[in-house]
Parts: C-alpha cells; sequence; structure tokens
C-alpha cells in the first residue's frame, strides 16, 4: 500500500488525540521531538510556527541577570542557554578564521541548518506549493539581487539564504515530476553537506585520498554490474550526462586515431558517428565540442517506441564506407529522454563488431535499471559495449551532480587525456601513483560527486536501490493503466511504457470532439503549454511536456521521485483536468 506521506510519520503519537489529525504538521512536530536528537525535533516545530506559544515557554530561560536566552534545545534538562546572536551586528569577517570566530561561527552555521532543515521538512509536505512561480522581471524586482562593493552583514547573508529558498523549486515535493532527476535522499544530502565540508580536490591521491579510493571501489562495482569480468576497465565521474557521452566519443576517435591528440583532426580522415533519431542532444554537442562536426553524427531511424532500427544503423555505416568517410562510434540509447526506449543493445552490438565500431552506450537515464533484477533485462547486450554513461542523480536519487562513465578497456583514459604536469603529478611520489587519478581527466579541478553515491549505497544496499527504483517503475504503470483508456486522453504510442516515461496527450472537452483535424492538432498543440503555465501558477505540481518530430506537444511524466505515491498521481490526472477542463 502506498505510503501516507512525510507528516503521517506523527500518527502513532497522535492516534488517541481525538482533536487533533496524525497527518498534521502539529502531530508530526510531536513525534519529531521524541524521535529526533539534539533538539532538532523542536527547532523544526519552531521554524514551522507550530504550538508557537508552548514552544516559546520551553525555549527560553531566565540567565542569572534577569535577561532571557534561548535554551540550547537539547531536548534534556540541562543548563546550557544560548545567548541570542545579533548578527546585524556581524561580518563574514567575524567568523572563522578570525580570532574568537568559533562560536560566531557555530551559531551563524546553526541559524544556516536550521533553514535548511525547515525547507527540507515543506519540501515533503504536499500541502505546500511546488512553486512560488515569478516572472523573472518581477522575481528581480521583489529582491535586491545585485552585488555591492561593500559587506553586508550576516543578517543579510540569513535573509538571502530564506529568499533563495523562498523561491527555489522544491525538487523534492512528491508533486514535483518535471525532470529526470528529483526527490531528495536525506544521507546524500548529508554527504553533499560532508563534501563541501571536506572541500577539497579530485585529481590526486595526497590531496583526496578517501574520495579516490571510494572512486575506485564504487567504479569497479558498477563495472561488475555492467558485467565486465571482475569489474575490469576504468571510468571517471564527470560533470553530467553530456560529459560522460562526450569523453566516450573522445576515447573511441583516440582508439582509432592516437595520431589525433597531437596532430589534431588535419591528421585523421572524415570521422563519422552514428546515433538514434530519440537520442539525447548531447551527442552532437559533444561532435561540435570535439571538432568533429554535428554534420558527422548520423542519426538512425527509430521504431514507433523510440528504439534505434539495427537495419538502418547497418545501412548508414556503410553508406558512409560507400563514401570514404570512416565509422568510428554508435551512441546506443538505453532509455531515451522522451520516449524512456532502450535500444535494441545485443543487435547494435552485432554491428559494431563485424564493422570495427566504438560501441557506447548513453544509460544516463537508463542505466539505473541495471541495479533491478525484475528490469535490467532491458539493458541485455550492455556488457558488449566499450563504454557507458550512467547517471546515478536520476533513477537513484543521489543529489546532483553524480554521472559516471565507465570504460571497458584500463589505461585507454589515461594514454587519451594525459599532460603529466609535473607539478601535480609528480612520477617520485611515495605513494601508488595509479591513485593520481587527476590526469586521465579532462578537468584539472574535479568536484568530489562519488560520497553521495557510496554513503547512498552503504545506507541502502543494492537491494534498497532496486526497491527503490521498482516502486518508480511500478507507479508509471499505475499512470499508463490509470489513462490508456480514459475519457480525455490518448497515448502517444501504444503499449506499457519500458521506463518511467508516460507520453499523453489530455484532450480538454473544447478540443475532444472537433472534427476537422487539421484544427484539432493546432488546439491541441496549445493544450500543454497551457497546463502547465496553470500548474506553475497554482504551484500544485509540475510535469514537462514537448514535441516529438511530428507529433504536436504532448505531456511526459516520469516518475524518479522516491517520495511519489500512488495518491500523487491520482493528483495529477485530476489536476490535469481541473486546470484544463475550459480549454
Amino acid at each position: 500500500m502506498a505510503s501516507h506521506g512525510f507528516w503521517f510519520m506523527g500518527a502513532e503519537n497522535a492516534a488517541g488525540n481525538g482533536s487533533q489529525s496524525p497527518n498534521t504538521p502539529r502531530a508530526w512536530c510531536q513525534a519529531a521531538a521524541q524521535k529526533f536528537t539534539g533538539g532538532i525535533g523542536s527547532k523544526l516545530c519552531a521554524l514551522l510556527n507550530v504550538g508557537e506559544a508552548e514552544k516559546t515557554a520551553q525555549a527560553q530561560v531566565k540567565a542569572e541577570d534577569g535577561s532571557t536566552v534561548e535554551s540550547c534545545g537539547c531536548n534534556k534538562p540541562c543548563n546550557c542557554p544560548k545567548a541570542t546572536v545579533c548578527f546585524s551586528d556581524l561580518y563574514s569577517t567575524d567568523l572563522l578564521p578570525a580570532l574568537d570566530g568559533d562560536a560566531k561561527t557555530m551559531n551563524f552555521l546553526q541559524e544556516v541548518v536550521d533553514i535548511l532543515l525547515a525547507y527540507i521538512v515543506e519540501s515533503f509536505d504536499r500541502s505546500t506549493k511546488v512553486i512560488d512561480f515569478h516572472y523573472p522581471n518581477e522575481l528581480l524586482q521583489r529582491n535586491n539581487w545585485e552585488l555591492s562593493d561593500e559587506p553586508e552583514t550576516l543578517d543579510d547573508i540569513l535573509i538571502s539564504c530564506r529568499a533563495t529558498l523562498k523561491y527555489a523549486i522544491k525538487t523534492a515535493h512528491p508533486r514535483y515530476f518535471n525532470q529526470l532527476s528529483t526527490g531528495l535522499d536525506m544521507v546524500g544530502l548529508a554527504a553533499d553537506w560532508l563534501t563541501s565540508t571536506a572541500n577539497t580536490n579530485m585529481f590526486t591521491y595526497e590531496v583526496a585520498p578517501v574520495f579516490v579510493l571510494l572512486e575506485y571501489v564504487t567504479l569497479k562495482k558498477m563495472r561488475e554490474i555492467i558485467g565486465w569480468q571482475d569489474g575490469r576497465g576504468d571510468g571517471i565521474f564527470s560533470p553530467g550526462g553530456a560529459i560522460s557521452n562526450m569523453y566516450a566519443m573522445l576515447l573511441a576517435r583516440y582508439k582509432m586515431f592516437p595520431e589525433v591528440k597531437e596532430k589534431g583532426m588535419s591528421s585523421v580522415p572524415r570521422l563519422v558517428a552514428f546515433t538514434s533519431e530519440h537520442s539525447h542532444f548531447s551527442i552532437k554537442k559533444g561532435a561540435a565540442a570535439l571538432g568533429i562536426g554535428t554534420e558527422s553524427v548520423i542519426c538512425i531511424k527509430a521504431d514507433e517506441r523510440g528504439k534505434m532500427i539495427p537495419s538502418d544503423l547497418e545501412r548508414r555505416i556503410i553508406e558512409a564506407k560507400q563514401k570514404g568517410y570512416v565509422p568510428f562510434f554508435v551512441s546506443a540509447t538505453a532509455g531515451t529522454t522522451v520516449y524512456g526506449a532502450f535500444d535494441p543493445l545485443m543487435a547494435i552490438a552485432d554491428i559494431c563488431k563485424k564493422h570495427d565500431v566504438w560501441m557506447h552506450v548513453d544509460g544516463a537515464w537508463g542505466g539505473s535499471l541495471l541495479m533491478s533484477r525484475k528490469h535490467r533485462w532491458k539493458l541485455n547486450g550492455v556488457e558488449r559495449a566499450n563504454s557507458m554513461t550512467w547517471n546515478p542523480h536520476k533513477m537513484m536519487a543521489v543529489p546532483l551532480q553524480c554521472s559516471a562513465l565507465l570504460v571497458r578497456e584500463e589505461g585507454l583514459m589515461q594514454s587519451c587525456n594525459q599532460m603529466q604536469a609535473c607539478y601535480l603529478f609528480q612520477q617520485d611520489k611515495h605513494y601508488d601513483l595509479s591513485y593520481d587519478t587527476g590526469d586521465k581527466a579532462l578537468q584539472c579541478g574535479r568536484h568530489v560527486d562519488i560520497f553521495k553515491l557510496w554513503l547512498m549505497w552503504r545506507a541502502k544496499g543494492t537491494i534498497g536501490f532496486e526497491a527503490q527504483i521498482d516502486k518508480c517503475l511500478e507507479l508509471s504503470e499505475y499512470l499508463y493503466n490509470k489513462i490508456k483508456d480514459r475519457e480525455g486522453y490518448e497515448m502517444v504510442f501504444d503499449g506499457k511504457p519500458q521506463h518511467t516515461n508516460v507520453c499523453f496527450w489530455y484532450l480538454p472537452p473544447g478540443v475532444r470532439y472537433l472534427e476537422d483535424k487539421v484544427e484539432k492538432m493546432k488546439r491541441l498543440h496549445k493544450v500543454a503549454p497551457v497546463i502547465k503555465a496553470r500548474m506553475m501558477e497554482y504551484g500544485t505540481t509540475m510535469v514537462s511536456y514537448q514535441p516529438q518530430g511530428d507529433k504536436v506537444n504532448f505531456f511526459r511524466m516520469v516518475i524518479s521521485n522516491p517520495a511519489a505515491t500512488f495518491e500523487d498521481i491520482d493528483f495529477l490526472i485530476e489536476e490535469i483536468e481541473r486546470l484544463g477542463q475550459d480549454l
């Protein structure tokens, strides 16, 4: 059965209170005060303005001089009052590393944490808005966002923090379905905080020893899951799937023509790459960045479900060879952005082997299905690929950003990208230099993205990720079954979706019965944008839309938020109908 939501946490403590629903914020706070240590529950209650009178009385004590000070909120009998800090008189220069800045720093950061905790709790509350939408010019005028020459007080800084979150999209909200990356994992969030606190760079073992080792361990585990023997190979975490895909193209070119590294594109023949017409735009963008050119990316036909047609791939490879071009790279997609389609990897692998072409799998969206015993069959053949992109920040709900490129051939990334800068990668260091991973990356400075994934994996285990992914796919099937025969809805393609992408049109009463097909499509094209705009203005939910080929605008519902429930799917359907009934 679906969860009753975040506020249901207080149900067991409020069940006996006839005057209070177990799903109210007040009931939740009563439970939180008992379940959270360190006074966090009490602080959340205060920040949410729940039971303010009772908490105000509890949160204040008399100092020896008779003045009122705030208690520590430690939820235990104690005598550790905390004096209220006046941030309007303090500046960033009063914080560490300033002398005697430790107490001020602790108080300032505690205020920031209190703001964040309140926002987190609010994000999971279905009674709150997903978005407090304002048009750009209006939002620019509502607050002073300009940068000044003079410093602002810490009080101003805290106000800026609150304002920023006030107008931020609540991507953790159970009814936020707009992007492939949704939700907020508490362990992942904690890991992100720790990562920022450590504030180091991933280029060498000497400055990031634990993080480098965790990247090594995790990438090996991911390669094992792909099916590469003993997890052998290579890989790196990069700033998103687009960069991971570009890495793959870079490696494929170097593998075929290593001289291109020094001599450039003028030293090689005309190269061509192949990808589905439904593939991500990053394939063309990578070709443009690498000097290969977008015209050298040949788009292969897809079937009505959005899967690449292998026979057309082979035909276009043969045609390219006949023109004197050199096919060097095929990018298959495991989970297309719009339809959620999985290209037939086994057939594509056969063609790549036959024509000696590098096979890459863009699994940025669908790669995480490898974690599910029920759904991993959709990626059968991925073990034959030369490389794979896998974004844990999508279906695995790791906080942004977290994208991995996995490579089957060990050492290729190093030889392709290394520049051997002597001020970073000295060859006479006293430890194993293979752990200085920075020289195989295109970046010099590289953010620590690994710790979020690693810590969540420790917290959930593989079976936890599997359950999370299976639940999202179950919700998408529930949506599909609810609307496939429902009046006013029409599916973009026949059959149950392979991923959590559910693509459909909503036809309002004013469009539903039009006999003129041209006029009907013209008006239907405007429906999704209008409903989406109303969603944002009301702040109730968010779901994406787009055209595809000759198809007019349709809704693309994707589910990757672990907080979503069957009730949230029902709400979405009802909200679309409510917002579109007059169109």
